[in-house]
């Protein structure tokens, strides 16, 4: 079987369609990018006034209905104030994609307010980063089979060259493909944690003297090769001891919604779980807690501890 056989894009089925870009950030600017190279054509829109347009108005104008439009904007309060303007200026027969990271629960939220109008509704996980543009971007779509089938030109273009089902998936019903990437985001979350405690074990002062070539040779011909493997090494050849940066890890918000599920559904999720929590840990200069837990050592059991102002490598004061 050749190359043409496994992948769905090859130029005798490729279809060139016609895409309203919202958000052209590090994710949507490369994306618009990827698809026109594909020969997609791409209208933009970002607020900053880089798009190819200046107003959603302008965006939807732009289009030949029927329209498609995907939106690559922060969740929360910009995708709902975003759908609410389209929803104005949509017309039956159109088709919006969310593509950012909303909570699956926003989902019907948005397609009964666009439905309301004639207007379809789909959503996708979008996984791929700042590497997806050459890569391709791992893709989790929900939504109707009618409209899934609709936007495989896209999806083909966009996802990594290959079988499609490596990188794409049709998960479910609208919802679903913000869920699936939800939980991506949570295992993710996993994963980095484990090499990044790894990480420090081998730097803690053992007899491992150059972390950075031990991890690179787990790259190759290991269980615990990944991509992200791939990435901590290229972090590690950059900078070898991590000196460029602080120790301050954000989250996205799909973590903590990651884990409110588990909650939900009375799925145990305790590395998940934990690696959420050390993100949180990673704020605080002077942890409360931890000061809690020496005061407690202090009264039960006389155990030393540092006192304001001593360094944590100095000797503790007490018995």
């Amino acid at each position: 079987m050749d190359a043409a056989e496994l992948d769905p894009t090859s130029e005798e089925e490729r279809i060139a369609v016609q895409l309203g870009m919202v958000g052209l950030g590090r994710m949507g600017g490369n994306m618009a990018e990827r698809l026109r190279a594909a020969g997609h054509e791409v209208v933009g829109y970002a607020n900053d006034g880089t798009g190819d347009v200046q107003s959603l108005e302008e965006l939807v104008g732009a289009l030949a209905a029927p329209r498609t439009v995907w939106l690559m904007v922060p969740s929360g309060d910009p995708t709902h104030s975003t759908v609410e303007s389209l929803a104005g200026l949509l017309e039956s027969g159109d088709l919006v994609v969310d593509g950012g990271n909303s909570r699956f629960t926003d989902d019907t939220v948005h397609a009964e307010r666009l439905g309301a109008g004639g207007v379809h509704y789909a959503d996708c996980g979008v996984s791929g980063g700042v590497w997806g543009r050459t890569e391709g971007y791992g893709l989790m779509a929900g939504g109707s089979d009618e409209d899934i089938e609709r936007l495989m030109p896209v999806f083909d273009a966009l996802r990594p060259e290959g079988p499609r089902e490596e990188g794409f998936a049709h998960a479910g019903p609208v919802g679903a493909g913000h869920y699936a990437k939800m939980v991506h985001n949570g295992v993710e979350y996993g994963l980095m944690q484990a090499y990044a405690e790894g990480y420090e074990l081998l730097s803690a002062g053992g007899p491992v003297t150059d972390v950075g070539a031990v991890m690179k040779a787990w790259s190759r011909g290991t269980v615990v090769r990944s991509w992200l493997l791939d990435l901590m090494v290229l972090a590690l050849e950059a900078d070898p001891h991590l000196d460029q940066i602080t120790g301050y890890a954000e989250d996205s918000g799909e973590g903590r919604w990651t884990v409110d599920e588990a909650i939900v559904h009375a799925v145990p999720l305790p590395v998940i779980s934990a690696a959420l929590f050390a993100r949180f840990a990673s704020r605080q200069t002077d942890s409360p807690a931890m000061k809690a837990v020496a005061a407690l050592r202090a009264q039960f059991g006389g155990h030393a501890v540092h006192k304001a102002g001593e360094a944590a490598n100095e000797p503790p004061t007490g018995g």
